[in-house]
């Protein structure tokens, strides 16, 4: 039995009625309701509802004979929707709003902006004049191109006097070419641009050359995807596009198989959606032991508007993007909303004195953004940012190089957003958004694909993961995310390729599992085949990981919850499963201990690693050779790290303020609890080090300078208390990037 009757329409209706033909508002959220729920027949009898809610249900599409014919407003906030097509069917609707549908992309969005003609807002934003430039400006060039697609390659394939299947073929030929070949805006926008192109290719046959076309109609064809190789979009395009959003791809094929589902937080909502925040610190106050499955701030998820209208960042000084810049703005915002897009993310810069220490090295402040603000909000002070990787230079010699590979783009994430910044501008050059995540880290690779003509091409790949335990692979180039790993039940801590295997890719999880996996290289179609090639088994939870450098494919290191593991990843090893093959052990006060948080783990250079973790005030430098030569070959798992020198630091007891390191210039970077980042020059340091007999340094070593925190003004006051809880330079440590507990992503520049 269908979960609608008359009578829960007349309860639900607001007010309550006793006649169906006389609602005009009706609330049917949280009913769980599926497609099938909807029945037509009942649906029918209500010839003058005006407004109707359908939000935190299970639809996963709409029926396509509703018969609402008055239907005005329309909520389908947390569903499952996969097409937005049936909402043609609502032809005087007003008011739409679909947040939340994870399969939902910016190309819905544009669908439904050319298919109702008298929508006025989208997701609680006004579109009346993008739209009116959908419907008209871009169908007309696209009518442009596809007729003079048809003059140049098709019109004299016709004869004059030509049969039902001469007609059959020439539309089949016609229909598969123009939408392969007929390219207009950015590739974001390529699933629209072909839905359009079809339609109007359809029309241009039925119409203008008088084809009768309607019977046996086969099915649409599934166009190839950016075929061609990635390119540029056209600024005249570029200038009406919103920022892009990423959504799970809609052509399951392209999903890996392997995984397993969405997390499932023992202390989720009530909803199966929305899930508890976690992140890796819980408040301002050290808890001793984190339990993973609660939330760690108290955020909580902020229901987002996508696709994004404007700009996400802006310079120092709060001047508009330069024209052509790929950070993409509306043309067709009023001059109000274009002051409101500027004004976002604006943050005042007063500048106070570096350090009283004596400086070796010269850093200004460049940009102050708010880049992954929820709801692009200037009051978000509370998201944090957790992750920065440079984009790697495509170049041949970009990987032996480290200052050939230096690049000012970095990728950043933290809340429900990933994006690209240019260094050296501030422009926010890309942004990509999953309302329903939590993104935690970020790596770079670059993978040689196939692209047209059986050509190949290097280009840089995106994987983004967090909370939901699923890593987003995105093709940044073509604007695309182009599936998914559901890697883990628990959320994902952090995630890095391996520099040798660049298909290689391991995920660290709250479920206290290291994962191999290789994501393979996706086709001209992007179809692509994961596969999970090893799993490692921590004692505790990993939130660091790093490949040794000199056996990249053997060794990984891990700093976790309870210490700091090793395990042998080498693949030619029988087992698929591994326990870790050693614990090291650091200086506790007057003993060694192996139990305590390793929450900064990085290589300063071939054999010196650097982690932060038992006592406070203090970041050890140590030997991975002579630590786990130490080992021996016998079956002993416990070890000494064998400790080079400790770096002076912050006393403060707070967790997961995270260190790097920059090897090509010998650099450490640590942030700490009040804004300020330290740096240390060791490059006088490791040539004693790398000797066999090296001894510790006898005092700790000083930072070279204690970059502080600028004093900003964001609306005349103050942001709180801020921890840094990221610190990154590029190879060259020409920039430095520092994100931050309070929205807030620093940019220095070495002088």
């Amino acid at each position: 039995m269908s979960k609608i009757t008359t009578e829960l329409l007349l309860e639900r209706a607001v007010p309550r009625s006793t006649r169906l033909r006389k609602i005009e508002t009706l609330n049917l959220s949280k009913l769980q309701l599926k497609t099938g729920d909807l029945d037509p027949r009942l649906f029918s009898r209500l010839r003058h509802l005006q407004k109707l809610d359908l939000s935190d249900n299970l639809l996963d599409k709409f029926p396509n004979s509703l018969t609402l014919p008055d239907l005005r407003v329309l909520n389908c906030n947390n569903n499952q929707l996969e097409d937005v097509t049936a909402l043609k069917q609502f032809p005087l609707l007003e008011e739409l709003t679909y947040e939340n549908n994870v399969y939902l992309t910016l190309n819905d969005d544009y669908k439904v902006m050319f298919l109702l003609e008298n929508l006025r807002l989208l997701n609680g934003k006004d579109i009346t004049k993008l739209a009116n430039h959908v419907r008209h400006v871009h169908s007309r060039k696209l009518t442009s191109k596809v007729t003079a697609h048809w003059e140049k390659f098709f019109r004299d394939q016709l004869p004059e006097k030509y049969t039902a299947e001469q007609v059959k073929s020439i539309r089949k030929k016609f229909l598969k070419s123009v939408q392969t070949n007929v390219v207009y805006g950015p590739s974001s926008l390529s699933e629209f641009t072909r839905w359009r192109v079809k339609m109007i290719a359809e029309e241009f046959l039925s119409y203008s050359l008088g084809l009768e076309l309607n019977s046996d109609t086969e099915p649409e064809e599934k166009a190839d995807e950016n075929e061609e190789e990635s390119t540029e979009s056209p600024r005249e395009a570029a200038e009406d596009v919103a920022q892009v959003t990423v959504t799970p791809s809609k052509r399951k094929r392209n999903h890996s198989k392997s995984g397993a589902g969405n997390k499932r937080s023992k202390s989720q909502a009530n909803t199966e959606e929305e899930e508890a925040v976690v992140n890796p610190r819980k408040s301002s106050h050290v808890q001793d032991d984190p339990a993973p499955d609660k939330p760690r701030t108290s955020n909580q998820p902020a229901k987002e508007t996508t696709p994004e209208q404007g700009a996400e960042g802006t310079q120092k000084n709060g001047e508009q993007f330069p024209k052509g810049q790929s950070n993409r703005r509306s043309s067709q915002m009023t001059g109000e909303q274009k002051s409101q897009e500027q004004d976002n993310g604006v943050v005042t810069l007063t500048p106070v004195k570096n350090s009283k220490r004596k400086e070796d090295v010269s850093a200004e402040p460049l940009h102050f953004l708010q880049c992954h603000s929820k709801g692009n909000s200037r009051e978000d002070f509370k998201t944090q940012l957790w992750s920065c990787v440079f984009e790697p230079v495509l170049d041949s010699g970009a990987r032996k190089d480290p200052i050939v590979s230096s690049s000012r783009t970095v990728a950043t994430c933290g809340g429900e957003s990933v994006c690209l910044i240019d260094c050296e501008t501030g422009t926010v050059l890309k942004k990509y958004k999953v309302a329903t995540e939590e993104f935690f880290s970020v790596a770079w690779t670059t993978l040689t694909m196939v692209i047209s003509d059986s050509r190949k091409k290097a280009h840089n790949i995106l994987a983004a993961a967090g909370r939901r335990g699923i890593v987003k692979l995105i093709h940044v180039a073509a604007d695309f995310c182009y599936g998914e790993i559901k890697a883990h039940k628990k959320p994902i801590a952090t995630v890095c390729f391996s520099p040798t295997q660049e298909t290689h890719l391991f995920t660290a999880s709250y479920d206290k599992r290291i994962a191999l996996w290789d994501i393979g290289i996706p086709d001209c179609d992007y179809n692509f085949k994961a596969s999970q090639l090893l799993v490692l088994e921590a004692a505790s939870i990993p939130l660091r990981i790093a490949l040794v450098p000199t056996c990249p494919e053997q060794y990984l290191l891990a700093g976790c919850e309870g210490g700091c593991f090793a395990w042998n990843i080498k693949l030619d090893k029988g087992e698929k499963s591994r326990p870790f093959e050693a614990i090291f052990q650091f200086p506790d006060d007057e003993s060694m201990t192996t139990s305590h948080r390793v929450d900064g783990l990085a290589f300063l250079n071939d054999d010196v690693v650097v982690s932060k973790s038992s006592k406070p005030g203090c970041i050890y430098l140590w030997s991975w050779s002579r630590s786990f030569d130490a080992k021996g070959k016998g079956c002993q798992r416990t070890v000494s790290a064998v400790i080079l020198a400790e770096l002076e630091w912050s006393t403060t007891d707070m967790s997961y303020l995270t260190l790097s390191t920059c090897p090509a210039k010998g650099y450490v970077f640590c942030g700490d609890e009040k804004g300020s980042v330290w740096m240390y020059n060791l490059s006088s340091y490791t040539t004693a080090w790398g000797s066999p007999k090296g001894k510790r340094s006898e005092r700790r070593i000083s930072p070279a300078q204690i970059l502080q925190w600028p004093e900003l003004r964001v609306n005349g006051e103050q942001p709180p208390e801020i921890l840094v809880n990221n610190v990154v330079s590029d190879p060259a440590f020409t920039y430095l990037v520092v994100l931050t507990s309070v929205n807030i992503t620093a940019i220095w520049k070495k002088s």
